[in-house]
């Protein structure tokens, strides 16, 4: 049952999230914006930063969702989901604050915690019948959070000054992206969920348009921005493949 202290816990879980969010944007925490942490760790996985947008988009749904749990007290299925995202709200805020200071290794486990919350309630509402009010905003926040884990864990790499074993980091880049897009493929076909297909399309247009931007990379890795294409054309795919098939299931 979704319980007082479940719905009370959703909605505190959703203001300490977007508190410390702001706080780390207007103070700036630890006197540097959230991008320009990761501007000081430079790879070629960095999407572009119109990119980190979409999260207002992400808190926007979270906070539509986190209005409507409160009236559903009777409704098990949203105490599961609150009880998990109880945890990632808190581990959301906890991100900022090893980021902004630096502590990237900590930053790197903090997201995957968060990820491994987002299966979690995605594998919760895969068989409901909820559909616009929680699926969605959920599967759009999973879908950044994905693309992200991988950013995060490659910015990891380059702290740690990881060489890549001797090779380039062109081929590393193009190895990640490949597997991203599987991962992201795979769990895009399991889940049925369109939204989330959608979110991997505009995080892997961000890092396309980055490396297409003369004040970025300006096609200097062709590599990169043809494997980016195709992990692009694949998704699309994917997601006409879904949506083909939504008549029998959920696509949000």
């Amino acid at each position: 049952m979704n319980t007082l202290f479940t719905r009370l816990g959703a909605l505190i879980a959703y203001l300490v999230m977007v508190v410390v969010n702001y706080l780390a944007v207007s103070l700036p925490l630890a006197g540097r914006s959230t991008g320009a942490v990761s501007d000081s760790y430079p790879n070629l996985f960095a999407p572009a930063g119109y990119a980190f947008s979409i999260w207002g988009l992400i808190y926007t749904l979270l906070g539509i969702y986190v209005i409507y749990q409160l009236t559903r007290k009777d409704d098990a299925l949203l105490g599961k989901v609150n009880r998990v995202f109880i945890i990632n709200g808190l581990l959301n805020a906890a991100w900022i604050f090893a980021w902004h200071y630096d502590v990237i290794w900590l930053s790197a486990i903090i997201i995957i915690a968060m990820l491994v919350s987002l299966i979690k309630i995605a594998d919760i509402l895969r068989a409901s019948k909820e559909r616009w009010l929680v699926r969605l905003p959920f599967s759009v926040y999973f879908g950044w959070i994905t693309v992200a884990t991988i950013a995060n864990i490659t910015v990891l790499l380059v702290s740690l000054g990881w060489n890549g074993f001797g090779l380039s980091e062109v081929f590393w880049t193009v190895l990640i992206l490949i597997v991203g897009a599987v991962i992201g493929s795979w769990r895009l076909m399991h889940d049925r969920c369109i939204p989330y297909g959608l979110v991997l399309l505009w995080a892997y247009g961000a890092i396309l348009s980055k490396h297409l931007s003369a004040a970025a990379f300006n096609g200097q890795y062709p590599a990169v921005i043809w494997t980016v294409v195709a992990c692009l054309l694949a998704f699309a795919l994917v997601i006409i493949m879904v949506a083909m098939k939504g008549k029998k299931k959920p696509t949000v």
